[in-house]
């Protein structure tokens, strides 16, 4: 069995192939990179490294073939439907058995923006005929990095939120999550919705608070106020703008995620956000 594992040399990538290789054989993992340069840390590690860009079909189906079980690592937004459906053709000419993907909560009934191109590639991805298991990815802890890095600066956590809440796990429970369900030893639906327990910012706050040993208060704020906590801790305001944005989905609910996918694909309980924040801010 040949596994193949597209944005290897991002951060979810390298997690995957961390809990990947627990699991296969590393001989029989293969990664997609875009340059020799990028890829060579993945070759010393011996993993077969195929070049290739999302772009670039003809790049996609000479990497695929051969390969067995496809990890498709979802792309940065853009062009992102144009490349997921190349993927997605190159692995039904090169003789893929199996596709997963990396998705987003819900997507196929969301109103969040995010969701439209991932609502595409889970339709592409079913019109394929290849068989599939979609991972709906609620959102990473690390997504917060930029609010927790004012708040230890100010002694407060601001947000606009209200009292949406999200379903938080680490960056790496993902990837183990994507990693045991490429690796094919159990089977699993076609849906799979991965989220932690949904809480809201009061109770996010009050978890880095624990885990810092540091006074930090949940403030609710407005949209502007809100932009310029982070922008005077050096996030670009069109990034900032974008964290708004996520901030509105959360407060309609876009990421409010009632399921035990998760834990059932790990096989264990996610790590608490106490003990999570811990392991990013050590």
């Amino acid at each position: 069995m040949k596994y193949l594992v597209t944005g290897a040399t991002g951060a979810l990538g390298a997690h995957t192939l961390d809990k990947l290789k627990t699991l296969v054989p590393v001989s029989d993992i293969h990664v997609l990179a875009r340059s020799e340069e990028k890829a060579a840390p993945l070759a010393e590690a011996g993993y077969t490294v195929h070049i290739g860009d999302y772009l670039d079909k003809v790049s996609l189906k000479a990497a695929f073939t051969g390969i067995d079980r496809l990890l498709l690592v979802s792309s940065a937004p853009g062009t992102r439907q144009e490349e997921h459906q190349n993927a997605i053709d190159a692995a039904k000419e090169a003789g893929v058995s199996f596709i997963t993907y990396t998705s987003f909560a819900h997507a196929d009934q969301s109103s969040a923006d995010l969701a439209t191109d991932h609502r595409y590639t889970e339709e592409a991805i079913k019109a394929s005929g290849i068989p599939f298991t979609i991972l709906r990815n609620n959102w990473y802890l690390e997504n917060e990095l930029p609010l927790v890095g004012a708040a230890l600066n100010s002694g407060k956590l601001l947000y606009t939120a209200e009292n949406g809440k999200a379903g938080w796990a680490l960056r790496r429970e993902y990837a183990e999550a994507a990693a045991i369900v490429l690796a094919g030893e159990k089977t699993f639906p076609e849906i799979l919705e991965l989220s932690g327990k949904p809480v809201d910012y009061a109770t996010l706050t009050k978890a880095l608070a624990e885990a810092t040993g540091k006074e930090i208060a949940p403030v609710e704020t407005n949209d502007e106020t809100f932009v310029k906590n982070l922008t005077d801790n050096q996030l670009p305001e069109p990034v900032a703008g974008f964290f708004l944005a996520i901030q509105d989905d959360i407060k309609n609910g876009v990421l409010d995620v009632q399921s035990d996918d998760f834990e059932t694909v790990l096989g264990k309980p996610l790590t608490p956000l106490v003990d999570a924040f811990k392991e990013l801010l050590q």
